[in-house]
This record gives C-alpha cells, sequence and structure tokens, in this order.
C-alpha cells in the first residue's frame, strides 16, 4: 500500500471508530475521554500537511485551505448544530467533529494498483463524503426494520419506527416507547429513564408490573437511591441526556404545592441531580401505565449514528462518495 505518511497514519483512526460502534450498540454510551486524543490527532496531522504546503502559493495549497476550512468551520460546526436542535445525541456530534478534524481532505492510498478511494468529489472535503455516505446508511436502517417486522409478521403503520417487544425484556434494551397511555407516540418515554426510574425507587420492573396499583401511589415512595444514568451497564453518566430545565422553583417548593403525583413522577425529577433524557412527568406516567398492564409494547430502537458513521467512514476510505457516484451516473454532477 503507498500513501503519505499523515494519510496512513489516519488509517489508525478506523479500528478505533469500530470500537466505538459496537460499544455504542452494546451499552449507547461512549466514554468522553475518547474524543480529545483524536482531536490532538487530527490537529497535529493538519498542521503537518499545512507546514508542508506552506505558503499556499500553488493550486494545491489554495485548494487545501478551502476545504480545511469546510471542514473545520462547516462540517464541524454542524455537528454541534444537529447536537443543539436535538437531532444528535452528544456522542454523535463528537464524533462528526473528530472526523471533520481528522479528515478535512481527501486521502489517497494505492493498493494493488488501485488508487483508493474509488470516487471522488470535485469539492474533495473527505469529511463530507463520510457524513453523506452515513446519512445514506442510517436511511437504509427504517427499511431493515421494517424488513424484521414483515419477516415476524408484523405489519403496521409503525412497522418503518418500532417494532413490539416483550415487556419484561426491556431492562436490557436500548431506545423508547412508541405509546403511552394515550395511544402510539412518538415521543414516549426513554428506557434509560424508564431504568433511572426503576433504581430510585429500588424496585425491579417485574415488581412494579405485579404491585402497580400499589407503586402508583406516590405515598409508597420511601427511601430513594441513586438512579445512575439509566445505562444498562450501570456506569458512570457519559454522554446521555439532556437537561429538563427549571421554571425557576425548587424541588422542595413543587413538593409542597403537590396534592396529587402519581407514581411519585415529579418527585423522581426533582429529586435527580440532572435530567431524564428529556422526559417530563406526564411522559413518565404514560409509560409507566403502559409497561404496568401490557406484556407486548411497541419500542423504537433508534440506531446510535457512530454506528453508520463508522461504516460510512469504511465505505468512504474504499469506495468514496456513493451519492456523487448516484448523481454522477444520472448527469446532474
Amino acid at each position: 500500500m503507498f500513501a503519505t505518511l499523515p494519510d496512513a497514519l489516519r488509517l489508525f483512526v478506523v479500528p478505533v471508530f469500530a470500537w466505538a460502534a459496537l460499544r455504542d450498540v452494546r451499552t449507547r454510551r461512549l466514554p468522553n475521554r475518547l474524543w480529545p486524543p483524536l482531536y490532538a490527532f487530527g490537529a497535529l496531522l493538519l498542521v503537518w500537511e499545512a507546514a508542508r504546503l506552506w505558503p499556499f502559493a500553488g493550486l494545491d495549497g489554495r485548494l487545501f485551505l478551502v476545504q480545511a476550512a469546510i471542514s473545520l468551520l462547516f462540517v464541524a460546526p454542524l455537528g454541534y448544530a444537529f447536537w443543539y436542535l436535538g437531532a444528535f445525541g452528544g456522542a454523535d456530534a463528537k464524533a462528526l467533529i473528530a472526523i471533520a478534524v481528522l479528515f478535512p481532505t481527501f486521502p489517497e492510498y494505492v493498493v494493488a494498483g488501485a488508487k483508493l478511494p474509488l470516487v471522488d468529489t470535485q469539492i474533495g472535503v473527505f469529511s463530507l463524503t463520510v457524513l453523506t455516505n452515513t446519512v445514506l446508511l442510517a436511511l437504509a436502517y427504517p427499511i431493515g426494520l421494517a424488513a424484521v417486522n414483515l419477516v415476524r409478521g408484523e405489519r403496521s403503520a409503525t412497522m418503518f419506527l418500532a417494532r413490539p417487544v416483550a415487556t419484561d425484556s426491556l431492562p436490557d434494551r436500548h431506545g423508547r416507547l412508541f405509546e403511552s397511555d394515550a395511544g402510539t407516540t412518538r415521543n414516549g418515554l426513554d428506557l434509560d429513564a424508564l431504568r433511572m426510574y426503576l433504581r430510585w425507587r429500588g424496585v425491579t420492573l417485574a415488581e412494579l408490573r405485579e404491585d402497580a396499583a400499589r407503586l402508583r401511589d406516590p405515598d409508597s415512595v420511601a427511601e430513594t437511591r441513586d438512579p445512575t444514568d439509566g445505562g444498562t451497564h450501570v456506569g458512570p453518566r457519559t454522554d446521555g441526556g439532556t437537561a429538563t430545565g427549571a421554571d425557576g422553583e425548587s424541588g422542595a417548593d413543587r413538593s409542597a404545592d403537590r396534592s396529587d403525583d402519581p407514581w411519585a413522577a415529579e418527585r423522581f425529577l426533582d429529586e435527580i441531580d440532572h435530567g431524564a433524557y428529556g422526559t417530563d412527568a406526564e411522559t413518565l406516567r404514560g409509560g409507566l401505565a403502559v409497561v404496568a398492564r401490557k406484556d407486548r409494547v411497541l419500542v423504537s430502537p433508534g440506531m446510535p449514528f457512530v454506528v453508520p458513521m463508522a461504516i460510512g467512514l469504511l465505505v468512504s476510505l474504499t469506495y468514496g462518495d456513493a451519492l456523487f457516484a448516484v448523481l454522477g451516473a444520472v448527469g446532474l454532477v
């Protein structure tokens, strides 16, 4: 294999993203310490290439400046913007920023006489290629989910977004309920928040289902416990969760005014020291009512964006830009 030394060194991040994807599937948690070394590594390679092209007098130097500027000033902030708008999780945004720093320009590899990636683009911003390939792969996920539902004989309007699972399996699953006590909803209870609530109360899901009438009474909550971050691995809080916000009143003030609090939902949200993945009291009560009375529930499993990003990175390094190839085939570029 032939490549410049910076491009060869960039290949070391491929197994890092593969590991991150596998961990994200298993736990939906990635440690914050993963990202700073990748940022530093990418910055070092960027400075290396900038020094080689200094003073950017020729076409290659000016093109490098344009590509680096687009990657660092457009693609990287796009990751933060997606997180801010709720389209990304924290780890997804940090992963995209890492890609923007590590791969501002198209790498080149020669393997057995073939030049990779096979499909380049006119603008040549590689992080943008990784992003578009990732989006295309992510769009295939609902189709795969629908296919799984069809194989299992499930046919409904929600087959592209959710699938029915046994309620007893929820403690080991990721995603969110696709239904509440009022019916189907895309804003159901996050399963991490459900685990947080159960740990806070010190009860299992089986116990809650067996004794729902009593546990619905807020007076049944005595000593409470550490809710953790709701992860199945029961580890430290990492990239998950967003603050639910506050209305200016303290938890004690709200508790004093509260005359009825089914499931002690408001008390739970008051007592935890961080948000429960955007969950409010109404969402929590609706989800608890569903899992208490139903043996099978609809769950939207979701897909961690780091997973298609890791695959998208591999596709980009070998095939190249899939969207550009399609647009070129139909004569649009």
